[in-house]
């Protein structure tokens, strides 16, 4: 893995260097729709590191990895989240029913796309360590990829994880099947054409679903996560 990685610790590994631009162009679908009820019916994505939203921490990664164009979606809690975006520079959605769950939302991101961009990025907003490195080497990787292979995903010790990226023709095929299909399902019914990043970088797979997450992502990492005290615009 390139050095520039940080730690499980959160302490960085040798020297890290700005960002390179994405090699190919991409669109991005950030998915902030959740209804966070293992977390107390919260909006996790408003949880904060380093006195920033994660939501945020998201999109700033996004930006600078490249994002052509970025759709946020969100559901629960749109209210609360929204005033943060105001200046974000990217396009806000509502799922009107995100009881329907997560396959919903990431059905009207898709098909907020304009389908210009040779790429898709499916991320999520409340994995706190993603960063534009970690975009670009998965992007880097999507580039090279096997001429039959539609999608990549991160998998760390062979735990798969997020975000993942997939062409235009998984975009299409998803919208243009059942309800019931996202990205996961299109993925478990095309395994040949789905291809793992095998990596050791575990930002992939830190994601914050409940109460013991975040002691646990605070214990292993030394930093903290905490609720905002004010949820006014940015």
């Amino acid at each position: 893995m390139p050095s520039r990685h940080e730690s499980p610790s959160g302490e960085p590994v040798g020297q890290q260097s700005a960002a390179p631009g994405a090699v190919i162009p991409f669109d991005a679908i950030l998915m902030a729709a959740g209804a966070g009820s293992r977390l107390g019916h919260r909006p996790k994505s408003l949880l904060q590191l380093d006195g920033e939203p994660l939501i945020i921490r998201q999109i700033n990664a996004l930006k600078a990895a490249g994002a052509d164009e970025l759709v946020v979606v969100l559901g629960f809690y749109a209210n609360e989240i929204a005033p943060w975006l105001t200046r974000c520079g990217a396009r806000i959605v509502l799922n009107p029913d995100p009881a329907q769950g997560q396959v919903s939302s990431q059905r009207i991101g898709l098909q907020e796309l304009s389908g210009r961009s040779n790429a898709v990025l499916m991320a999520l907003a409340d994995q706190p360590m993603i960063d534009s490195h970690d975009v670009t080497d998965l992007i880097a990787r999507f580039a090279v990829r096997p001429a039959e292979c539609l999608l990549v995903f991160p998998r760390v010790q062979g735990q798969p994880g997020n975000p993942v990226i997939f062409t235009p023709e998984v975009r299409d095929a998803v919208l243009s099947a059942d309800q019931s299909i996202g990205c996961r399902q299109w993925r478990q019914a095309n395994r040949l054409s789905a291809l793992p990043f095998d990596s050791d970088n575990p930002h992939y797979v830190v994601d914050i679903d409940t109460p013991d997450d975040i002691e646990s992502f605070c214990r292993t990492t030394g930093r903290r996560l905490s609720w905002p005290t004010d949820r006014t615009e940015r």
